[in-house]
Protein backbone atom coordinates (compact mmCIF):
# COMPACT_ATOMS: atom_id res chain seq x y z
CA UNK A 1 0.00 0.00 0.00
CA UNK A 2 1.60 3.46 -1.00
CA UNK A 3 1.78 6.51 1.45
CA UNK A 4 -1.10 7.81 0.27
CA UNK A 5 -3.65 4.85 0.02
CA UNK A 6 -2.39 4.90 3.79
CA UNK A 7 -3.45 8.00 4.57
CA UNK A 8 -6.75 7.95 3.23
CA UNK A 9 -7.54 4.01 4.24
CA UNK A 10 -9.67 4.67 7.36
CA UNK A 11 -7.95 3.51 10.65
CA UNK A 12 -9.95 0.65 12.33
CA UNK A 13 -11.62 1.26 15.35
CA UNK A 14 -9.64 0.03 17.98
CA UNK A 15 -11.58 -2.02 20.94
CA UNK A 16 -11.79 -0.32 24.24
CA UNK A 17 -9.99 -3.62 26.09
CA UNK A 18 -7.61 -4.48 28.44
CA UNK A 19 -6.12 -7.61 28.16
CA UNK A 20 -3.91 -9.39 31.00
CA UNK A 21 -2.00 -12.45 29.09
CA UNK A 22 -0.29 -15.14 31.48
CA UNK A 23 1.30 -17.78 28.96
CA UNK A 24 3.56 -20.42 30.39
CA UNK A 25 6.11 -22.96 29.32
CA UNK A 26 3.84 -25.77 31.19
CA UNK A 27 0.68 -24.50 28.79
CA UNK A 28 -1.29 -24.07 31.82
CA UNK A 29 -1.62 -20.36 31.49
CA UNK A 30 -4.39 -17.56 30.74
CA UNK A 31 -5.82 -15.02 29.64
CA UNK A 32 -8.45 -12.44 30.92
CA UNK A 33 -9.83 -9.35 28.64
CA UNK A 34 -12.14 -6.66 30.28
CA UNK A 35 -14.22 -4.45 27.74
CA UNK A 36 -16.30 -1.78 27.72
CA UNK A 37 -19.64 -1.81 25.84
CA UNK A 38 -21.42 1.38 26.32
CA UNK A 39 -24.72 0.35 24.03
CA UNK A 40 -24.80 -2.75 26.82
CA UNK A 41 -24.14 -0.48 29.48
CA UNK A 42 -21.73 -3.20 31.12
CA UNK A 43 -17.86 -4.24 31.24
CA UNK A 44 -17.83 -7.89 29.44
CA UNK A 45 -14.87 -10.34 31.04
CA UNK A 46 -13.44 -12.75 28.79
CA UNK A 47 -11.06 -15.40 30.16
CA UNK A 48 -9.27 -18.18 28.32
CA UNK A 49 -6.96 -20.94 28.91
CA UNK A 50 -3.80 -21.33 27.31
CA UNK A 51 -3.68 -23.65 23.93
CA UNK A 52 -0.18 -23.44 22.45
CA UNK A 53 3.31 -21.55 23.68
CA UNK A 54 1.43 -18.22 22.94
CA UNK A 55 -1.70 -19.14 21.92
CA UNK A 56 -5.25 -18.86 23.97
CA UNK A 57 -8.58 -20.71 23.21
CA UNK A 58 -10.67 -18.14 22.22
CA UNK A 59 -13.42 -20.73 20.92
CA UNK A 60 -13.72 -21.97 24.31
CA UNK A 61 -14.07 -18.76 26.39
CA UNK A 62 -15.81 -17.96 29.45
CA UNK A 63 -17.85 -14.57 28.93
CA UNK A 64 -19.31 -12.64 32.15
CA UNK A 65 -21.03 -9.35 32.12
CA UNK A 66 -20.60 -6.82 34.45
CA UNK A 67 -23.06 -4.23 36.06
CA UNK A 68 -22.00 -1.80 38.71
CA UNK A 69 -22.13 -4.01 41.62
CA UNK A 70 -19.60 -6.26 40.06
CA UNK A 71 -17.52 -3.04 39.34
CA UNK A 72 -17.68 -1.89 42.75
CA UNK A 73 -16.86 -5.40 44.00
CA UNK A 74 -14.00 -5.68 42.01
CA UNK A 75 -12.65 -2.14 43.01
CA UNK A 76 -12.75 -2.47 46.42
CA UNK A 77 -10.14 -5.38 46.15
CA UNK A 78 -7.68 -3.46 43.88
CA UNK A 79 -8.28 -0.63 46.07
CA UNK A 80 -7.33 -2.99 49.29
CA UNK A 81 -10.68 -2.47 51.22
CA UNK A 82 -11.39 -5.60 51.52
CA UNK A 83 -9.06 -8.86 50.69
CA UNK A 84 -11.52 -10.37 47.64
CA UNK A 85 -14.11 -10.11 45.84
CA UNK A 86 -16.18 -13.49 44.46
CA UNK A 87 -18.84 -12.86 41.95
CA UNK A 88 -21.55 -15.23 41.35
CA UNK A 89 -23.71 -14.89 38.19
CA UNK A 90 -26.60 -17.38 37.70
CA UNK A 91 -29.42 -17.90 34.26
CA UNK A 92 -30.89 -20.70 33.00
CA UNK A 93 -28.04 -22.41 30.60
CA UNK A 94 -25.19 -21.74 32.79
CA UNK A 95 -23.37 -21.01 36.41
CA UNK A 96 -20.23 -18.32 36.86
CA UNK A 97 -18.03 -17.39 39.18
CA UNK A 98 -15.26 -14.48 39.45
CA UNK A 99 -13.30 -14.27 42.10
CA UNK A 100 -10.40 -11.51 42.55
CA UNK A 101 -8.34 -11.90 45.60
CA UNK A 102 -5.43 -9.88 47.12
CA UNK A 103 -2.62 -11.99 48.21
CA UNK A 104 0.06 -10.72 50.94
CA UNK A 105 2.68 -14.03 50.15
CA UNK A 106 6.04 -12.58 49.19
CA UNK A 107 6.26 -15.43 47.01
CA UNK A 108 3.29 -14.83 45.18
CA UNK A 109 1.56 -12.28 42.73
CA UNK A 110 -0.02 -9.31 44.73
CA UNK A 111 -3.05 -10.43 43.12
CA UNK A 112 -5.11 -13.34 41.63
CA UNK A 113 -8.11 -13.66 39.19
CA UNK A 114 -10.20 -17.37 39.11
CA UNK A 115 -12.80 -17.38 36.57
CA UNK A 116 -15.06 -20.19 36.39
CA UNK A 117 -17.77 -20.98 34.13
CA UNK A 118 -20.30 -24.33 34.54
CA UNK A 119 -22.66 -25.44 31.94
CA UNK A 120 -25.96 -26.54 33.71
CA UNK A 121 -26.98 -28.81 31.10
CA UNK A 122 -24.15 -30.74 30.62
CA UNK A 123 -22.22 -30.12 34.25
CA UNK A 124 -19.17 -29.31 32.23
CA UNK A 125 -16.82 -26.80 33.98
CA UNK A 126 -13.99 -24.55 32.58
CA UNK A 127 -11.59 -23.15 34.78
CA UNK A 128 -9.22 -19.84 34.16
CA UNK A 129 -6.49 -18.26 37.13
CA UNK A 130 -4.71 -15.51 36.39
CA UNK A 131 -1.88 -13.80 38.67
CA UNK A 132 -2.11 -9.40 38.33
CA UNK A 133 0.71 -7.78 39.11
CA UNK A 134 0.90 -4.47 40.95
CA UNK A 135 1.75 -2.59 37.55
CA UNK A 136 -1.89 -4.60 35.96
CA UNK A 137 -3.86 -4.11 39.08
CA UNK A 138 -3.09 -0.54 38.94
CA UNK A 139 -4.00 -0.32 35.31
CA UNK A 140 -7.17 -2.07 35.99
CA UNK A 141 -7.88 0.18 38.78
CA UNK A 142 -7.88 3.42 36.56
CA UNK A 143 -9.98 1.59 33.54
CA UNK A 144 -12.40 0.00 35.59
CA UNK A 145 -12.98 3.48 38.13
CA UNK A 146 -13.43 5.16 34.33
CA UNK A 147 -15.51 2.66 33.37
CA UNK A 148 -18.34 3.27 36.05
CA UNK A 149 -17.91 7.09 34.61
CA UNK A 150 -18.71 6.56 31.56
CA UNK A 151 -21.74 4.46 31.98
CA UNK A 152 -23.22 6.89 34.68
CA UNK A 153 -22.95 9.39 31.96
CA UNK A 154 -21.09 12.02 34.62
Amino acid sequence: MNELAREKAPAKPRLPEYAIYKPNARGSGGVVRFELNREKEAVFVDAANQSGEKQFDWEHKITMKWGFSDLGAALAVLERRVPEAKLFHKTEKSNSTFELTAQNAPDRAPYFIHISHQDVASKQVKKVGVPLSHAEAAVLETLLKTAVVRLMGW
